[in-house]
Order: structure tokens, then sequence, then C-alpha cells
């Protein structure tokens, strides 16, 4: 796959400046390795793939907070139109890190929120300031639940107006329960606009038969994590990543 990356024109993370989309329509798409690269090299004349220090496939990793009864987990998994996350991201490679807080509305917009911090405690006077105003749930009882480390491939169409993330090599711990798991043949693609620009992806993803279909990296890890949990509404999709990993012959 580095030699198809590299045949992307590149953006430096100035010019992504101005594609921040931090609040957005985000549409998620779940493929496999061999229509990721196929995509790849369909897209290559359309679209910039974001490069840092020469790199152009970044590592991260994720620290979700939630209540001790997982409202968080639940409210996703229950199907609730608005809901929202708080964790910490770290860019691997940089060593930059962020305590987020996401939330998505009943009209499926998601706003996300961030600053700084360096490290994964969300404990701290200017940390509860930034919360405060923030969170749906009571800081005091916020935990850790679920870490995640995965690779990410960043793409801007060339008109600047959606950016597009693909990830793979995901992995999962759940601080709860102490289980590992992985769906390291799994690829998660977002599709991110400010509205319903035109996207040169969608039709890319058309022609390769990848649909969109939600997932969420934290409830996904959780009920891959914790058997104790609430998950008949996520053991389809489960099973449909499992079986597209398994099936896929292109």
């Amino acid at each position: 796959m580095n030699t198809i990356i590299n045949n992307f024109d590149s953006i430096d993370l100035d010019e992504m400046s101005d594609v921040k989309l931090m609040n957005r329509v985000d549409t998620k798409f779940v493929t496999t390795m061999p229509r990721l690269i196929k995509l790849l090299q369909m897209a290559k004349s359309d679209y910039f793939i974001q490069e840092i220090d020469g790199k152009r496939s970044s590592a991260y990793t994720t620290l979700y907070y939630d209540t001790p009864a997982l409202d968080m987990y639940l409210t996703h998994h229950n199907g609730c139109l608005g809901r929202q996350k708080v964790r910490v991201r770290r860019y691997i490679d940089s060593g930059l890190t962020f305590l987020e807080v996401k939330n998505k509305n009943n009209h499926r917009r998601t706003r996300k929120k961030r600053i700084s911090i360096s490290d994964f405690n969300i404990e701290g006077e200017a940390k509860r300031q930034f919360l405060e105003p923030l969170c749906w749930y009571d800081i005091d009882t916020l935990k850790p639940a679920l870490r995640n480390w995965f690779n990410r491939i960043t793409l801007v169409n060339k008109n600047k107006t959606e950016r597009v993330t693909i990830d793979t090599d995901l992995r999962y711990k759940n601080i709860i329960t102490g289980a590992e798991n992985a769906l390291q043949q799994a690829v998660i693609i977002e599709l991110k606009r400010d509205g319903n620009v035109r996207s040169p992806l969608l039709a890319m993803l058309r022609d390769l038969r990848i649909q969109p279909y939600g997932f969420s990296k934290y409830c996904i890890g959780t009920a891959l994590t914790n058997p104790d949990v609430k998950q008949n509404r996520l053991k389809e999709k489960i099973y449909y990543v499992n079986r597209l990993i398994k099936n896929d012959t292109l």
C-alpha cells in the first residue's frame, strides 16, 4: 500500500487548516484491504494525502471515558440520535494529545471541540473548565473505559471541501475487563463534509460496492471486549464485518 499512497500529491498541516470541518456531516463505510487498495488507485488524481514529517500514514491511540453505567455506550447502542463521547486522542508520531468532546445531534451533524493536553488524565482545573460547559454527564463519575490503536490515512479532495479518513489495523483493550481484541483486516472509511457538497469519492465507493455502514469504534470495541454489556444491536454489525473480511475476493 505504501507504493500507492506515495503516488498521491501531498498536503501539509498548514494547508489542512482550511478543512477542519469541526461541524460536519459524517458518513462511514466498512470495507477490506483489497477494496481499499483499489479505491486508493481510483482516488489519487482527485485527492491530496496528508503528509506530516514525511509520513503519509499515522499511528493513533484513543482512550474513551464513560460513566460507571456506560451511559455513553448505551445511548449509542440504543439508537439515540443525540449522543456524546468524551475521549483523549494521541497522535503517536508527533506526541500531540487532545481532550475531545464529540457530539452528534438529531440532525446527524457532528460537532467536536478539543483542547491540547499532556497526558491521558482528564482531571485538573483546566480540563474541568473545558468539560463543564460541554459534558452531558457528571464529570466526577467519568472513568477510562476502552482504549484503541489504529493507523490512519487522511485524504482531502482538491476543492478542499471534504476530508476522508481511512483507518486500518484496529486493536482494542478494555480498561474495565482487561480483555483485548482486534479487527486488523477491516478498513473504516469516514467521509466528512460540511453539508452535502459534491464528493468524487462517493461515486468510486459505489463502483466498488462499498455501502454506507454505521460503525462506532468505541461501541464495537466495547462489545468485542466486554461480554456483560448490552450488545444485541451490535451483534449483526460484528457478524457483517467478520463475514466481509472472510468472503472478500476482489
